[in-house]
Parts: structure tokens; C-alpha cells; sequence
């Protein structure tokens, strides 16, 4: 608890307790034989009041309660305040006793049953108004929580976004298209039209969160099409997947990025090109997702990766699914990068998870 949050507890208290002795004092001075003596039970019940309810609120954050139900909290706090009530009486009754401002002659059997019930009351009233204040707060925190993820998972795929715009990518892509105008018009045509749906592709993901996993896939089909026209002979790729998992709904440009990412660290730097293979498939209630390509991944990179495909990866499925999910990547031998994905069929989930 900072600083402010401290002050207004403790203000919030002494105001309470001593707003609570004063009318005490003022109700008895104007219906009763008031003696002066009573003033000072009265600031001892004020003072033993605060005491208690700290206690009590020292109590309620050891055990947790304001993690329980409704259904939980409602009998714990009728059982707490009764038993408050009857310590402050107790204690407030010796005081009297002890320094003779109330004979014990005076205390009946009527009222001290209707000191017990104001006692056991009051501390009820304080504690509504202790959950009270939590519930808003949380129910505040919450909301900012929602808030501040919509805004992280548009900035991610906002990231996701730009990171497929990138201006190398489309200038090696007309570049490409440009060479083949000539000598190959119609394949010419064929890649305009794949940049014209990669384009549009990813100027959708702005207006969705989800999209089949075919569509992706599609779009990733394209992608290699044209980055095929680059490399030639030493890119070839394979994609597998079926009509079950063709459905599920995934990230927009998840996959994308990591076949990016293994073009890009190594497919490109091999002298004498590769291959990614893509498997998408069901088992269980999971989507797997597994990439295979040519290269080598450095274990440090995953920690030291700046760029928008491993990193982006693993941020996004953190926000979207938390612990349901899981990333994986790895070399297989000297010359082949893994990448597996495992998402779940039951949709986003807003939590976090471990890699």
C-alpha cells in the first residue's frame, strides 16, 4: 500500500471513530442524565473501536477475504462482528468497572444485550463499507486491466502490421515482378495479384482479432510465391494442414511472421537456399503448429530478439491465451530450425504464461 492510499485509511478511521463518539456524547448529553465521567468511557470505546477494526482489517488480509465470494464473506463477516462486539463490550464494560464511572448495579440484563447488538452492528457497518470500498477499487482495476490489454494487443498487431509493410519487402517484391514483366508476363500478373492480396491482407488484421486458420495459410502461400521469385531455385516450402484445423480461429499474421523470421535468419544466409515446411493439425483440444526450416536458431536470441517474429510471437500468445498456450523453438540438428505453436479451441483467454 503506497503512502496516500496509507493517509486515507488511517483519516478515514480517526474521522469514523471520533464522528461516532461525538454524536455518542451529544444523543446522551440531550436524552439522559449525562455525567462527565462518560466522556471518557465514551474516547475509550472510540479509541478500542479504531484498534479493533484495524486488527480486524489486519486479519481479513491475512486470511484472504477479499478473495472469497459474496457467498463466503457474508457469514464470516456476521460471525467477526459479533464476536468484536462482544470484546469491545467486555473491555469497555471492566474499564467503567475498573475506574468506577458506571456501577455494575447499572448494567441490566435489557441493556446490556442492546450494547452487545450496537457494538455487533457497528462493526458489521464498518466492515460493508471496507468490502464496499475493495469491491469498487477491483471492479476499477479491472477495468483499467481490460483497457490497458485491448490497447497492448492493438499495439502488437499494429507492430505485426508495419513489420509485414516493410518497405524492403515490397521493394524486393517489384523488383521481382518487374524482372519477370518481359520474359514471363503471365507469372508477372500472378504476382501482382499475390502482393495485391498480401496488401490486403494485412491492412485487415486492423479491424479483426481472430481469422481461420485458411485464410492465414493463404496468405502465407502468397508470401512464399513471391519470395520464390527472389531465391529461385533455392527456396521451396511445403504447407499441410486439413479441413478440422482449417477452421480455428487464430491470431492474423502469427504464422506469417515466423515463416518470415525463417526466410529472413535462414533460408537467406545459406548460400544454397532451403526449405520451410509448414504442419497444422488438431490433437486433443489444441491447435499444433509446426514450422520447420533451414538454418540454425542461437538460444540467446529468443531473450535478445528485437525484431517482430519470435518476440511479437510469444508477446501475443502471452496476452491472448496465457498458460493454454505454449511456444517452442529449437534446432533440430545443425541445419534445421522447429518452431512449434500450440494454441487453444476455447478462445483467448487474457492471461499470462510461462516459455
Amino acid at each position: 500500500m503506497n503512502l496516500t492510499r496509507t493517509w486515507i485509511y488511517w483519516i478515514s478511521q480517526f474521522s469514523g471513530w471520533t464522528l461516532f463518539v461525538v454524536l455518542n456524547i451529544l444523543i446522551s448529553s440531550t436524552f439522559e442524565e449525562f455525567k462527565s465521567e462518560y466522556i471518557y468511557s465514551w474516547i475509550f470505546l472510540g479509541i478500542l473501536g479504531l484498534f479493533l477494526s484495524h486488527l480486524y482489517r489486519n486479519f481479513i488480509k491475512k486470511r484472504g477475504w477479499k478473495n472469497l465470494s459474496l457467498k463466503s464473506i457474508v457469514p464470516r463477516i456476521f460471525i467477526a462482528s459479533l464476536i468484536l462486539g462482544i470484546i469491545h463490550f467486555i473491555l469497555v464494560f471492566l474499564f467503567n468497572i475498573g475506574f468506577k464511572i458506571i456501577s455494575i448495579e447499572e448494567y441490566q440484563l435489557g441493556g446490556i444485550i442492546a450494547r452487545l447488538v450496537n457494538l455487533s452492528s457497528l462493526f458489521l457497518f464498518w466492515s460493508v463499507i471496507y468490502f464496499a470500498v475493495h469491491y469498487l477499487e477491483n471492479y476499477k482495476k479491472a477495468e483499467i486491466e481490460s483497457l490497458i490489454f485491448e490497447a497492448a494487443v492493438k499495439d502488437f498487431e499494429l507492430k505485426t502490421l508495419k513489420a509485414q509493410l516493410n518497405p524492403h519487402f515490397i521493394f524486393n517484391a517489384m523488383n521481382s515482378i518487374r524482372a519477370l514483366i518481359e520474359e514471363d508476363p503471365e507469372s508477372a500478373k500472378n504476382a501482382v495479384t499475390k502482393l495485391s492480396n498480401l496488401m490486403r491482407y494485412t491492412l485487415k488484421i486492423e479491424r479483426t482479432e481472430t481469422v481461420p486458420l485458411a485464410e492465414e495459410l493463404r496468405t502465407i502461400k502468397d508470401y512464399l510465391d513471391l519470395e520464390k521469385i527472389r531465391f529461385e531455385e533455392r527456396l521451396n516450402y511445403k504447407i499441410n494442414s486439413n479441413s478440422e484445423a482449417d477452421r480455428v480461429e487464430i491470431p492474423p499474421m502469427m504464422i506469417q511472421t515466423l515463416v518470415e523470421n525463417g526466410i529472413k535468419h535462414g533460408i537467406s544466409k545459406s548460400t544454397s537456399g532451403g526449405e520451410i515446411n509448414i504442419d497444422c493439425s488438431i490433437n486433443s483440444d489444441k491447435l499444433y503448429i509446426k514450422i520447420i526450416n533451414t538454418g540454425s536458431f542461437d538460444e540467446n536470441q529468443l531473450k535478445n530478439s528485437k525484431g517482430f517474429g519470435v518476440s511479437n510471437t510469444i508477446q501475443r500468445l502471452n496476452l491472448l491465451y496465457g498458460e493454454e498456450a505454449s511456444f517452442i523453438i529449437k534446432n533440430i540438428n545443425h541445419n534445421q530450425v522447429i518452431t512449434e505453436v500450440k494454441i487453444p479451441l476455447g478462445g483467448i483467454k487474457h492471461e499470462s504464461f510461462n516459455y
